[in-house]
């Protein structure tokens, strides 16, 4: 309309004889320039994709970065800053890729092969402490790097000129489509050498290559917004120009942003999900994501196989479902949520393969935990478990306070709740009792469950060092003397032990439960993936 303003008296009576043309076209651009305005449910811990360990960072990297493959919009794996997805070869050991020519940073710089190894080099070298280093486990050289061995150009990944990459594999890895899709991404190499393990802290600190910059955020930010990267070499199917997101943590809050208009995508839990339940505009799927409590192997009474097993039967998975998060969450049968694979002869889902591992005997805990005194000799025992500040984990959290305290006679639980980020950095560093933790898989496959209670993974927080356990994951991850369905039998032996022994105990897989406004279109969830802002449009 300011446009028009400035034309004289003929043109504007041209544009009036238009008609209905000029009136839609003039209401498509006041469609591409509204901001669609969405929630996040705590604080992004970083921005760089390399050492991303939480799901709030993976979202805000996700919507602005973009793999060798990608996602289309009904979560299979296409071809992103690849040209194709394309056929490994060697014994699918190699993978050659060629970068789209079209693929740029958003400064206008070509994305190139090295931004990519860049990237893989640093989230294996121990000195970023990636959380997310065993993603790449099956790079050739990758245990050398991680153990210090080997510098990190070593590892299986190389430029073999500016657009060409070459991944180099110690044996098969079958779903590493699945990881280059949702959880490999470029860094752009010449600000990574600007600022090192600073890279990714702030917006100014990095750069993206997807759908979207990433603008005004910084690590303790509560508001930001993605703005539409005219340099991303799909720009012209990304309709929405401007996305901002603020941090909300209470769902109470998120319901009401969303009731009066302010945000058109939010997410729900607990009893608004339960008044929501017939409402067109919420969606609920099950996410790829477990939730369990991790015991800090490395302190006394957490170390005892006893004290986890009590806690364990202390739960009562259905009605904490039922009754204490009522967001369409799924009791826990085993650390393996359903959906994560299918028996390669059989096609039936793991989790029903293997069975329900656990069950609410309050009894049973009580008998343990008494034993584990007399084996501790103590009488009580004061324990801190850690939370992150959501409502859905403090729900949880006391709960899970009220049951053990009944249930264990002389045990007193402390409840500590701060930032997701704070929470993850806590884990990491070993200082806590317990931790009510979690983990979401990008790919199908349950090793990536089965992983957190490895002894020789980087994101085994409770430092559990079970020799068996670890045998049998050392089996798990030998594809290439195994075939899928030894390999299959094997993962099924690890869920079974490690559940049975409480090296983690498994609470519930979180559903995942959204307000979308009837306004927005393109906004689809998965259980691998949320909705991706790229494919949203205004109807």
């Amino acid at each position: 309309m300011k446009k028009l303003m400035g034309l004289g008296f003929g043109l504007l009576a041209v544009a009036a004889l238009a008609g209905c043309g000029s009136t839609a076209a003039q209401t498509s651009a006041d469609k591409a320039d509204k901001a669609l305005s969405v929630t996040m449910v705590g604080n992004p811990a970083t921005a760089d994709p390399a050492i991303s360990g939480d799901s709030n960072s993976s979202s805000l990297i996700a919507q602005t970065e973009e793999g060798l493959y990608t996602l289309d919009k009904n979560g299979k794996v296409i071809a992103g800053i690849a040209e194709k997805v394309v056929k490994p070869t060697k014994n699918g050991t190699v993978y050659t890729f060629k970068i789209k020519k079209a693929a740029k940073w958003a400064n206008g710089d070509p994305v190139t092969a090295q931004d990519f190894v860049t990237s893989f080099d640093w989230q294996v070298n121990p000195k970023s402490k990636s959380q997310v280093a065993n993603k790449l486990k099956y790079l050739k050289n990758y245990d050398a790097v991680q153990a210090g061995k080997k510098a990190p150009s070593a590892l299986g990944a190389k430029a073999l000129d500016k657009s060409t990459l070459q991944l180099t594999l110690s044996k098969p890895q079958p779903w590493l489509p699945d990881i280059l899709a949702t959880a490999a991404y470029p860094m752009k190499t010449s600000l990574f050498n600007k600022y090192g393990s600073k890279y990714g802290t702030s917006a100014e600190k990095t750069l993206s290559e997807g759908p979207y910059k990433l603008v005004g955020w910084s690590g303790a930010a509560d508001s930001w917004s993605y703005v539409k990267n005219p340099h991303y070499w799909n720009a012209k199917n990304v309709k929405i120009s401007k996305v901002n997101v603020q941090v909300v943590k209470d769902p109470g809050t998120s319901a009401s942003l969303f009731k009066s208009g302010k945000v058109q995508e939010t997410v729900l839990s607990g009893q608004y999900i339960k008044q929501n339940a017939n409402n067109p505009e919420m969606n609920t799927t099950l996410n790829s994501s477990m939730r369990f409590l991790e015991f800090n192997d490395k302190k006394t009474v957490t170390h005892n196989t006893k004290v986890r097993q009590a806690f364990s039967y202390v739960v009562d998975r259905n009605a904490l479902t039922k009754n204490v998060l009522q967001d369409g969450s799924a009791a826990a049968k085993s650390l393996i949520p359903s959906g994560d694979g299918n028996d390669p002869t059989t096609g039936k889902d793991f989790s029903e393969d293997v069975g329900n591992l656990l069950s609410y005997n309050p009894k049973k805990a009580t008998e343990l935990w008494n034993q584990a005194k007399k084996e501790l000799g103590i009488k009580k025992a004061n324990l801190e478990l850690l939370t992150a500040d959501t409502d859905e984990q403090k729900h949880v959290a006391q709960y899970l306070q009220q049951q053990a305290q009944k249930y264990m006679p002389g045990l007193s639980i402390t409840i500590k709740s701060m930032p997701l980020a704070q929470q993850i950095a806590k884990g990491a560093a070993g200082n806590f009792d317990i931790d009510l933790d979690g983990w979401t898989t990008d790919w199908r496959d349950p090793a990536d469950f089965l992983q957190m209670a490895d002894g020789t993974s980087s994101v085994n927080f409770t430092k559990w060092d079970n020799t068996h356990f670890t045998n049998l994951m050392k089996q798990v991850d030998d594809t290439a003397s195994h075939t899928t369905q030894q390999r299959w039998d094997l993962l099924k032996q690890a869920d079974t032990y490690v559940t049975k022994q409480a090296g983690l105990v498994p609470l519930y897989q979180q559903a995942k439960a959204h307000l979308v406004s009837k306004s927005v279109g393109g906004l689809k969830y998965t259980m691998m993936s949320d909705a991706q802002y790229k494919y949203a449009y205004w109807k």
